[in-house]
């Protein structure tokens, strides 16, 4: 086991981290990049101070510092979780016997319900033409494929042709750390990812291997497919701030109030604990308070008396 002194490279010991969560815990490309960025304000922090000599009462200041910025506790929550990631694989590799992160929580704050579009928006999202486009046509499929399985941003790019199996009806995605499950399709998403895998032999470029590629036949970016649905969305007419993940919320969202299942969106889902999944159980309710509002007797009474 290698010993760091406090005049080690500190840049080099993240790189050395990142490479491990590469490498070994073969975290997805979108999470490797949210720990790159949150070691960074790390070493930004610490400045001066070597890793090896940063304590306690540094990383309450660091935190106190950005939540007086504005930041967020579910932000730096994460952020600290990063942190303490960090410190466990310094012990592990570098022998170091500190985690100065270790009892430090973030402050809290109010738990914010996920945004989920309407069954009638999500439909008037996705019912767009796509005539002779083929960018039109992947888009098609992509969002049709998102919604219809809950995917992941990074699950949607990992896909590869060989994980759609049309004869079960059934997608094979590779979720957080590794993780496999199997996630049914819809028939629509079906439909049109037929019609996309045949232009998809004509578009690609050797080296590709994603399912979804860009105009010049290369796998195409997490960024890509963020900024074709935003178009995509204001094109329908839909002027909320709509990103992949509303797709994933909305699913499961609109999943759970047509089945009432946890259990089974929580496997559908991925979600490691079901706790996650609980929160669109909120979803359910504020969906059944604005029916009992708009509906119930007593409701209309005491809104007129108001």
């Amino acid at each position: 086991m290698a010993t760091m002194t406090s005049g080690d490279n500190q840049a080099a010991l993240a790189a050395a981290y990142l490479s491990h969560l590469v490498n070994e815990r073969r975290l997805s490309s979108l999470t490797c990049e949210s720990y790159a960025r949150d070691i960074a304000v790390l070493l930004n922090f610490a400045h001066e101070t070597s890793l090896d000599q940063l304590r306690i009462h540094h990383i309450r200041r660091f935190v106190a510092q950005r939540h007086g910025k504005g930041f967020s506790g579910k932000s730096l929550a994460r952020m600290l979780s990063a942190w303490r990631g960090f410190y466990r694989y310094l012990a592990r590799d570098y022998g170091y016997a500190c985690n100065p992160c270790a009892g430090v929580h973030a402050p809290k704050s109010p738990r914010s319900l996920p945004h989920t579009l309407s069954p009638d928006e999500a439909a008037k999202l996705l019912d767009f033409p796509v005539d002779n486009d083929p960018m039109a046509l992947r888009d098609k499929a992509m969002f049709e494929l998102c919604y219809s399985s809950g995917l992941r941003l990074a699950e949607l790019t990992g896909l590869q042709p060989r994980d759609v199996s049309f004869s079960d009806g059934a997608a094979r995605v590779t979720g957080k750390g590794g993780k496999i499950r199997i996630v049914p399709i819809g028939s629509q998403a079906a439909r049109i990812l037929r019609e996309w895998l045949k232009l998809r032999e004509v578009l690609i470029k050797p080296g590709a291997t994603a399912l979804f590629l860009s105009r010049y036949g290369r796998n195409i970016s997490p960024r890509s497919i963020g900024q074709r649905l935003k178009i995509q969305a204001a094109r329908q007419g839909i002027g909320t701030n709509i990103h992949p993940h509303v797709l994933r919320h909305s699913f499961a969202s609109h999943l759970l109030q047509s089945s009432g299942d946890l259990r089974a969106v929580q496997e559908m889902l991925g979600h490691a604990s079901i706790s996650t999944t609980q929160i669109y159980t909120h979803l359910d309710f504020q969906h059944l308070a604005k029916v009992y509002d708009a509906a119930h007797p007593r409701a209309r009474k005491k809104k007129e008396k108001g």
